[in-house]
């Protein structure tokens, strides 16, 4: 969190694309007495020519302290709900005291005109991040709402992923005098997916681009049974191959977070063009090896070792962090590294063996894939 020189107190007023007139009385008054309002030049178009009014600077991040430093009382004016992809959340998250008064969001408004409920739709903000995050919510039937994309750019997606018959509505100005069905200078996407299913977890191979260094997907559930994700967890992925745990692992909820980490920069880009692919294009990629890479990292409440077992110190390092951990050995030699870990700290020892049933002559037979040895620690087992 960033200090600032002096935390004053901000109101943060939701303005809709019906500006001035659709404010609350609270709204207005929070306006009208402060000592300057700062927001966008089109919010600040809307108010009274009386209010002292000044733009954000650009770029606004970099310079926002100091910007909102020592200015007596100030009001923020953001689009509709200051919470949802607003800089109301920015504020919150830089230390700011602040008092919130929104007006109805651009997503509220969009379900009203659609008749579609909260409870059935899935929101998806791009505001500054990649389209690809709308690829993980693709599914048969499932209504979403998309912030912030452009029509080329969604469009592109939805016929990359298969999904360009779907139904795509284009709502703009919600809630002011220039409001429509079609793009302008607020548009919301609303989609009625149509195209192939795709599982959250449990992805097929072929789903992922890859060079054979990838855990495959009977061995993948496995593993991802037993680092158990929950929402707003993060995974360290050490020697990540192709990625495809830590995309699974982010898959399974929207806050969820994964750093893969893989020495191969070759594979590094294949890692970011499959998180890309499959919806999670948050997904960090760290190009170096273990344990070096590792240092510096955030803490992770889940680690997978997919590699590296033989590497001095790097399940030492993975077991410092006190992160639930399962690791994969298919040589003899990580296999026996595995099991002196699991004679020192207790946990859990399995082998995973997956076999295919195949044609063999005339007849189908079973292809074996190589055993796995399979180590899971959790905080607190004991060896």
């Amino acid at each position: 969190m960033t200090n600032v020189r002096e935390k004053s107190p901000l109101t943060v007023v939701g303005i809709g694309a019906d500006g001035w007139p659709g404010l609350s009385g609270q709204a207005r008054e929070a306006v009208l007495s402060a000592d300057v309002v700062v927001g966008s030049p089109r919010q600040l178009a809307y108010l009274p020519s009386e209010v002292k009014t000044e733009p954000w600077p650009s770029p606004l991040l970099p310079t926002l302290d100091d910007f909102l430093a020592d200015r007596g009382r100030i009001c923020v004016l953001a689009s509709g709900d200051p919470l949802l992809s607003g800089i109301g959340t920015t504020l919150i998250q830089r230390g700011y005291d602040v008092e919130i008064l929104p007006a109805l969001s651009s997503v509220t408004l969009a379900r009203a005109r659609l008749g579609w409920s909260a409870e059935e739709t899935e929101v998806v903000t791009v505001v500054g991040r990649a389209i690809g995050r709308v690829s993980r919510a693709l599914a048969p039937g499932r209504r979403i709402l998309v912030l912030g994309a452009s029509a080329d750019d969604l469009r592109d997606l939805l016929k990359a992923r298969g999904y360009d018959q779907s139904r795509v509505t284009a709502l703009s100005d919600l809630g002011g005098p220039d409001e429509r069905v079609g793009p302008g200078s607020l548009t919301v996407f609303a989609i009625e997916a149509d195209g192939p299913a795709l599982p959250l977890t449990g992805l097929p191979d072929d789903a992922f681009e890859h060079d054979g260094q990838l855990t495959k997907r009977d061995l993948r559930a496995s593993a991802l049974a037993r680092l158990a994700p929950s929402p707003g967890e993060l995974l360290w992925d050490v020697g990540a191959g192709a990625g495809s745990v830590g995309i699974e692992w982010s898959r399974v909820h929207p806050l969820n977070r994964a750093i893969a980490i893989e020495r191969s920069p070759e594979r590094a880009a294949r890692i970011t063009r499959n998180a890309h692919t499959l919806g999670v294009p948050e997904l960090e990629v760290v190009i170096g090896a273990a344990p070096e890479a590792l240092d510096g990292l955030t803490k992770p409440h889940a680690i997978f070792l997919g590699g590296g077992l033989t590497v001095p110190d790097v399940l030492d390092a993975c077991l410092a962090t006190g992160a639930r951990l399962v690791a994969h050995g298919v040589t003899l030699e990580s296999e026996q590294a595995l099991a002196r870990a699991y004679t020192e700290h207790g946990g859990e020892l399995i082998r995973v063996g997956v076999e295919q049933a195949a044609p063999l002559g005339g007849f189908t037979g079973w292809t074996p894939a190589r055993v796995v040895t399979q180590w899971t620690r959790t905080p607190g087992s004991r060896p």
